[in-house]
């Protein structure tokens, strides 16, 4: 009998190197994928992948041909050794999960772990912005200031938020905001009511959201269902003393609808973490208006998550090889297929997971 080759998993980088610490350890062969390598390296290496830890799409964004390392349908159909794909966080908007449950290739992401990091930077926008933060520093430091009931802002204590998207960051935000005294108002179609109830907030469809928030909060994943879910009217529709914030993906929003509703006065400002175009041009619009705080995609990146973050990543690869599922499975539906390809390359076959290991998934 044969002994079961030894998977190989291709990674481009670790969010912290805890994980190389915690893989070098198992039975899994280690490989870099060097995005500044000859793309014929590069597919070498990626064609001989049983597992790929997907390279960002801010990673690629400065490589020549960048996008072909993305699993998209090219990348899936040429490595047909591939049997799970992970996204570095809670975001998967660099994997076709479509392509890759045709091909019998499990689609995992790692949310939960940075959930933390990123609902506190949401809720860091929100004061800064209620507060003018940013907007008084910047006075400050042109001078000489002159009067300062100009920089008045607001409180948040009392004010209504709309979250749209419940998931890890959009509940923990909820959590965060509880000594504010918000109304809080959701919307997520994946959402039930005897859920929003135990969460203290309420559903309402996107239109109610966006007339009625002080704040409006997104943290939903892009999807097909989401991207362009916020142009020219939702923008109209929110109040003119209200602020758009978002730390999910540039996509989502439709940046020249926004910059059109800061510039006009329809909203009195916005948090953006997250844009159409990543690493950001300087020369972004919206960067030359006042009423903007931004970041380069980094609510996400602290010290503590990124180790989080990378000790959850290092775990489900091994969940994964050992042939049990992996507790962030996105397309579950893959499980037959993926299991007989999986016995078909590494000799065994993998095992669903038990009762106590599905309700501990979803915690």
């Amino acid at each position: 009998m044969s002994e079961s080759p030894c998977p190989r998993l291709v990674y481009e980088r670790w969010t912290d190197p805890v994980a190389g610490d915690i893989l070098e350890v198992a039975d899994i062969d280690v490989v870099k994928l060097d995005l500044t390598a000859s793309a014929e390296d590069g597919w070498a290496v990626m064609e001989s992948a049983h597992g790929y830890q997907v390279a960002t799409r801010t990673d690629v964004a400065s490589i020549p041909d960048g996008e072909q390392w993305l699993v998209g349908p090219a990348l899936v159909e040429r490595c047909d050794q591939l049997l799970a794909v992970c996204s570095a966080g809670a975001g998967y908007d660099v994997i076709d999960i479509e392509a890759c449950t045709r091909a019998g290739i499990a689609v995992c992401n790692n949310s939960g772990p940075g959930a933390e990091a990123v609902a506190e930077h949401a809720l860091g926008f929100m004061l800064d912005l209620a507060k003018r933060i940013t907007v008084a520093d910047r006075a400050l430091r042109r001078g000489p200031l002159g009067d300062r009931l100009t920089l008045r802002g607001s409180q948040l204590l009392g004010k209504t938020l709309g979250v749209v998207g419940l998931g890890a960051i959009g509940g923990r935000l909820v959590e965060l905001c509880a000594p504010f005294g918000m109304e809080i108002l959701v919307c997520d179609p994946y959402v039930d009511e005897a859920t929003a109830a135990e969460r203290g907030v309420t559903l309402v469809e996107l239109g109610e959201l966006v007339e009625r928030s002080d704040f409006v909060q997104v943290t939903c994943p892009l999807t097909a269902e989401t991207r362009g879910l916020f142009g020219a009217a939702q923008f109209a529709a929110m109040k003119p003393s209200a602020f758009f914030i978002t730390t999910a993906r540039g996509p989502v929003h439709d940046e020249a609808a926004l910059h059109d509703a800061l510039l006009s006065g329809g909203i009195a400002g916005a948090g953006l973490d997250v844009f159409h175009e990543e690493p950001l041009r300087p020369d972004n619009p919206l960067l030359r208006l006042e009423n903007v705080v931004a970041t380069p995609h980094i609510a996400g990146i602290t010290v503590e998550a990124a180790r989080d973050i990378a000790v959850a990543t290092a775990t489900q690869w091994q969940v994964i090889f050992e042939g049990r599922m992996p507790p962030r499975l996105l397309n579950p539906d893959v499980w037959p297929r993926y299991c007989e390809k999986f016995n078909a390359i590494l000799g065994f076959r993998p095992r669903a997971a038990s009762a106590l290991e599905k309700a501990s998934h979803t915690r």
